[in-house]
């Protein structure tokens, strides 16, 4: 069995400083995919500006990055989501479809789907996000549980009781995707990584890397004057996941390692496609 790793890149059409950043890591460095922000955080500036850039590069694999929390005309929160469909104030399907489709309309053909801040870990927007990808033909989808669950460690009991909660959810994950026929890699990380890793932590990941097919998660971008001016913790550090990206000691690291530099629409030949009406 083989490494085969995933680098996509969340927040593609955020701000345009962001996407600059995560076309350099695609031509100068190892990212291979992006999901792209069809509304929420994304100006519509942005969004035509990454719509632009993805049909100018069309080597870089592009997915979805569906916004229900964290963004300009959403809860703030994951709580205040929960409380906002509660009350019927958010209708999760409907939203996301709305995104999925202002995307395709764009000319673009998606291959994998993500959520801002991984709110597809709730169990009904999972139940909306493998709905949507089983209809509109996108196949995979991130399971976004990082490896390994090691028990101990640094945090004793606390550490413990989260990796028994976290596989649990794994586990229901996992089956919500199996009813609605979705795929999604072996293997993610990035989580923990976000925000605070460089180019050793980034080597570090890959020699690591179990057999089999990983996503790995970042978030490159240069911080110009859009990004400064946004609402995101993910500032500076976005040029340190570029550098990180683009860094020699880490394309050495992927041949060293024998791990292969595939995207979404390499491990698959299903299309995507828009779903017939009935």
């Amino acid at each position: 069995m083989t490494k085969q790793l995933v680098v996509n890149a969340d927040d593609f059409g955020f701000t345009r400083d962001i996407n600059a950043g995560i076309i350099e890591a695609h031509r100068d460095g190892i990212l291979t995919a992006t999901t792209l922000m069809a509304t929420g955080g994304a100006t519509s500036a942005a969004f035509d500006d990454a719509v632009r850039l993805a049909r100018e590069t069309p080597s870089l694999d592009i997915g979805c990055h569906l916004v229900l929390v964290g963004a300009p005309g959403f809860p703030p929160t994951i709580p205040r989501l929960v409380r906002d469909v509660a009350l019927g104030r958010i209708h999760i399907y409907g939203e996301l479809v709305k995104q999925v489709r202002r995307i395709v309309d764009a000319g673009l053909s998606p291959t994998h789907l993500d959520t801002h801040k991984h709110t597809h870990l709730l169990p009904p927007v999972l139940e909306a996000v493998a709905r949507i990808s089983e209809e509109f033909r996108i196949p995979w989808v991130r399971r976004p549980f990082d490896f390994p669950l090691q028990p101990g460690g640094v945090g004793g009991a606390k550490r413990a009781w989260t990796n028994k909660l976290m596989r649990l959810m794994n586990g229901r994950f996992s089956a919500a995707l199996t009813r609605h026929r979705c795929r999604s890699t072996d293997w993610f990380a990035g989580f923990r990584l976000t925000g605070r890793y460089r180019s050793d932590d980034l080597v570090e990941l890959i020699r690591a890397l179990p057999e089999g097919v990983t996503e790995f998660m970042c978030h490159p971008g240069r911080c110009g004057d859009d990004l400064r001016a946004a609402r995101t913790r993910l500032k500076e550090s976005r040029e340190e996941e570029l550098r990180a990206l683009i860094s020699p000691e880490v394309r050495a690291a992927l041949a060293d390692a024998s791990v292969k530099l595939v995207s979404f629409r390499e491990l698959t030949s299903f299309e995507s496609g828009i779903p017939r009406k009935t």
